[in-house]
C-alpha cells in the first residue's frame, strides 16, 4: 500500500472513530431520550381531574386505616385490588406483606420504582401528674392520636400516616395506572415495589432477599418533604442521606454497697467517662469537613440510691454520610467503650444489630441515574423547580436498593402554609398538601418510561 493509500486507510478510521464516538455520546446522553409526545402524555394522564380524585380517595382510605410495620395487611389489600383494576399483575406476598407488580414487556431491560406503605406509632401528651401547692393534680390529654382535624383522620388510635407513606403508596398507583396506558409504548418491563417496614429499617432487606430486584438495572424512589413547597423537587448526586446505626452496650462490674466502693467494681463510673470518651471520636478524631454524629440518648443502672449496680447500660446512634466514615465510626465506638470499661475493670458486651434501630447504610444516589431523575424532573416542574438538595442526616432504608442496583432517590416538596402542610414527619400534626400526587406519579412514570427508552437505545449502540 503507498502513502496515499496509508493516509486514506487512516483517514477512513478517523472518520469510523468520529462517528462512532458521537453516535454512542449521542444515545448515552444524561438526557433522557423520549419525544415532547410522552411528555405531553404522560403529564396529561397524570393531571386528569379523574385520575387525581382517584389517587386521593387511595390516599386517604390508607390514611385512614395506617398500620405499622409487617402489619400493612389492609393497605395491601388496598394496593393489590388497585392493581386488580388497572389489569396489573403482581406477586403477593412479598415479606409479608409487600407487594411487586410489573408492567411492560415482560422481558429486559428492567427498572423499579418503590414505595413504602407502613405507618407510624404516634405519641401525644396522655396523662401526666402536676404537683401544684403540695397537691398533686392529674391533667387529662387527647389518647395518642393524629392531631390534624380533618373528615380523614386516623381512625386508629395511637397509629397514624405521619411521614407520608400513604400518598407514596397512591403516587406509585397513579404511575401504575399511567404506564398501563402507555404498556405497548414501553421498551421493557417496570417493576413496581410497595415495600412494608421502612419505618423499622428493615423493608427494604426483607424485599431484597426475596428476589424483587432480579434483572432490576435501576431502581428510582421519593419521599415527600416539607422543606420545599408543592411542585418543586430536590436530591443531589452521590452521599446525599446519613447511614444510621445503633447500640446498646452493656457495662459489667461488681455490685456492692455505695458507702464501701472499695468491695465493689463500679459499672456506672465505666459507663460515665464512656459516654465523655465517644463524643471525643466527633470533636477530636474526625475531619471537621467529614459531617458524623454519635450520640448517647439512653443510661441505666442501679435501682437504689446507695447501691452500686451489678451492670449499667448505655444506648445511642451514630450517623454518616461515607461508608467508609460509617464503618470506621461503628468499630471505633466499641473500641472506645471496652477500653474504658477495661480501665475501670469491668467488662462490657455491644449490640450493634437490634431491631429497635437497625444498622442502614448511607443513600448514596449514582450519578448518571441522578442527573437522568434531574432531567427527567425538569420536564415535569420545570427547570426552576428543580433543586439540588443538601444532605441530611436523617436515614431511609431506600439505601439497601441503592447498595445492590444504580438508581436515585428524590425528595417531592408538599409545604403549603395555606392549608397547614408545614410539620416535619413524624408529627401527629403532619399534614400532605394532595397537589404533590400528580406531580409524584408523573415523575415516576416519566423515569421508567425514558429509563427504558435510553436503556433500549444504548443497547445498539456498538
Amino acid at each position: 500500500m503507498g502513502v496515499p493509500g496509508i493516509f486514506l486507510f487512516f483517514v477512513v478510521l478517523f472518520l469510523i472513530s468520529i462517528a462512532t464516538s458521537c453516535c454512542c455520546s449521542s444515545l448515552n446522553s444524561l438526557t433522557p431520550y423520549w419525544n415532547s409526545s410522552f411528555k405531553e402524555q404522560i403529564t396529561g394522564l397524570a393531571n386528569d381531574p379523574n385520575t387525581v380524585n382517584w389517587m386521593k380517595r387511595i390516599r386517604r382510605e390508607i390514611h385512614e386505616n395506617p398500620e405499622l410495620a409487617f402489619e400493612e395487611f389492609a393497605t395491601s389489600a388496598v394496593i393489590r385490588r388497585e392493581l386488580d383494576r388497572l389489569g396489573v399483575g403482581y406477586r403477593w406476598p412479598v415479606a409479608g406483606t409487600g407487594v411487586v407488580a410489573a408492567i411492560g414487556s415482560g422481558s429486559k431491560p428492567f427498572v423499579a420504582l418503590r414505595a413504602d406503605m407502613d405507618a407510624l406509632p404516634i405519641q401525644t401528651p396522655g396523662m401526666r401528674a402536676k404537683v401544684q401547692e403540695k397537691k398533686v393534680m392529674i391533667l387529662k390529654y387527647p389518647k395518642d392520636q393524629e392531631m390534624v382535624e380533618w373528615e380523614h383522620k386516623s381512625k386508629v388510635d395511637g397509629k397514624m400516616h405521619a411521614c407520608g407513606h400513604d400518598a407514596h403508596v397512591a403516587m406509585l398507583l397513579g404511575a401504575a395506572k399511567i404506564l398501563q396506558e402507555m404498556r405497548d409504548e414501553l421498551q421493557g418491563t417496570v417493576v413496581l415495589i410497595f415495600q412494608p417496614a421502612e419505618e423499622r429499617g428493615v423493608g427494604a432487606k426483607a424485599m431484597i432477599q426475596e428476589g424483587v430486584l432480579e434483572n432490576v438495572e435501576s431502581i428510582f424512589g421519593i419521599h415527600t418533604v416539607h422543606g420545599y413547597p408543592t411542585g418543586t423537587v430536590a436530591a443531589r448526586p452521590g452521599e446525599f442521606l446519613a447511614g444510621c446505626g445503633g447500640f446498646r452496650a452493656k457495662v459489667s462490674g461488681k455490685g456492692g454497697h455505695a458507702a464501701i466502693p472499695q468491695h465493689s467494681i463500679d459499672p456506672i463510673l465505666a459507663v460515665s467517662t464512656s459516654v465523655i470518651s465517644l463524643q471525643n471520636i466527633v470533636s477530636r478524631e474526625i475531619d471537621p469537613l467529614d459531617s458524623q454524629v454519635v450520640s448517647v440518648a439512653m443510661i441505666h443502672g442501679g435501682t437504689a440510691f446507695n447501691i452500686i449496680p451489678d451492670a449499667a447500660t448505655i444506648a445511642g446512634t451514630f450517623r454518616a454520610f461515607s461508608k467508609k466514615s460509617f464503618y470506621a465510626l461503628r468499630e471505633r465506638i466499641e473500641e472506645v467503650i471496652k477500653a474504658q470499661a477495661a480501665v475501670h475493670r469491668c467488662s462490657a458486651e455491644i449490640d450493634f444489630s437490634g431491631m429497635e434501630q437497625p444498622t442502614i447504610p448511607p443513600t448514596v444516589n449514582d450519578k448518571w441515574i441522578y442527573e437522568h431523575v434531574r432531567q427527567v424532573s425538569m420536564q415535569i416542574v420545570g427547570k426552576e423547580n428543580t433543586k439540588t438538595s443538601p444532605s441530611y442526616m436523617g436515614s431511609e432504608d431506600f439505601a439497601f436498593y441503592l447498595d445492590k442496583v444504580p438508581g436515585s432517590f428524590l425528595l417531592v416538596g408538599m409545604r403549603n402554609e395555606r392549608i397547614g402542610s408545614v410539620y416535619p414527619p413524624h408529627s401527629p400534626y403532619f399534614n400532605i398538601d394532595e397537589d404533590v400526587l400528580p406531580v409524584g406519579a408523573a415523575i415516576h412514570a416519566a423515569f421508567a418510561h425514558s429509563y427504558l427508552s435510553n436503556s433500549t437505545k444504548n443497547s445498539h449502540c456498538p
